[in-house]
């Protein structure tokens, strides 16, 4: 299926961006506001994306979040007042159907992919969802979850990729995986921000990242042509971010590197017309 069809946007490109996690809502809000500018002036379909809980951090002492309670109630209030779409994560099947209250978009984690029963909790809710790639799983074996959702009576699927693991702690992004899994018939969006993450490789055994590397994959993948869109996580000072600092791109950098990716993905598109 094309993009348009999926979430029924005349085709524009997809960005999927914010903070990697609710700190405030005031810092999410600001965040929220200035990249639905942006997305405003470059004519791009926005969803604004942050976690409620990151149910998957390294240390249980880590900052999660605010909460399904408190995160839901933050995200409805941008959403109210800046008109922007929302994308976040569910990590269990309960969490889908008062996630999707809210969201317009459910978001599969990517160690999460194969679970039936949270794939089904997610279709039944009739949102569109963005499932990721495991850092374990093959472009071909991710037919196995679109035809899951597709028996689940939900068509409105997105695949993301954000890297293979190779060996410890190295992810690595094979370009000519995006082209195999847009093999698959669903629009391909490339996670630019976990895609360089380093599992397990920084200070007392946790995540790090290197996030000088963000612009490089993403402008690679959009060259690809099958590239529908881009998850993205920016901050306004990674450096003191609660969560995946490292990975993430500085808030003030995001508009020229849109501005590129849109005239790289016009270049990449009309190389892939017969």
């Amino acid at each position: 299926m094309r993009i348009g069809e999926v979430l029924g946007n005349d085709g524009r490109f997809v960005l999927l961006a914010g903070p990697c996690v609710i700190e405030s809502p005031e810092g999410a809000e600001e965040i929220a506001e200035k990249i639905g500018r942006t997305a405003d002036r470059l004519g791009i379909d926005f969803y604004f994306k942050a976690s409620w809980d990151k149910a998957n951090r390294t240390k249980a002492s880590n900052y999660r979040g605010p909460g399904l309670e408190e995160g839901l109630r933050i995200l409805g209030a941008i959403k109210e007042r800046l008109g922007v779409k929302i994308v976040t994560d569910i990590h269990e099947p309960w969490q889908a159907a008062p996630v999707a209250q809210v969201a317009d978009m459910l978001q599969i984690p990517a160690f999460l992919c194969r679970q039936t029963d949270l794939l089904k909790a997610a279709a039944d809710t009739g949102r569109a969802v963005n499932v990721k790639k495991a850092q374990f799983m093959s472009p071909e074996e991710m037919e196995n979850v679109v035809d899951k959702l597709v028996s689940f009576r939900n068509e409105r699927i997105l695949l993301c990729e954000r890297g293979t693991c190779f060996g410890y702690n190295d992810l690595v992004v094979d370009m000519a995986g995006l082209v195999r899994l847009a093999a698959l018939g669903q629009p391909v969006i490339f996670d630019a921000t976990h895609s360089v993450q380093i599992g397990g490789g920084g200070p007392g055994h946790g995540n790090s990242g290197r996030r000088e590397f963000v612009p490089y994959l993403a402008r690679a993948a959009m060259a690809t042509g099958v590239v529908d869109g881009i998850f993205m996580e920016v901050h306004p000072d990674p450096d003191r971010a609660l969560c995946d600092g490292s990975c993430m791109l500085e808030l003030d950098r995001l508009e020229r590197l849109l501005e590129q990716l849109l005239e790289i993905r016009a270049v990449g598109r009309k190389y892939m017309e017969p």
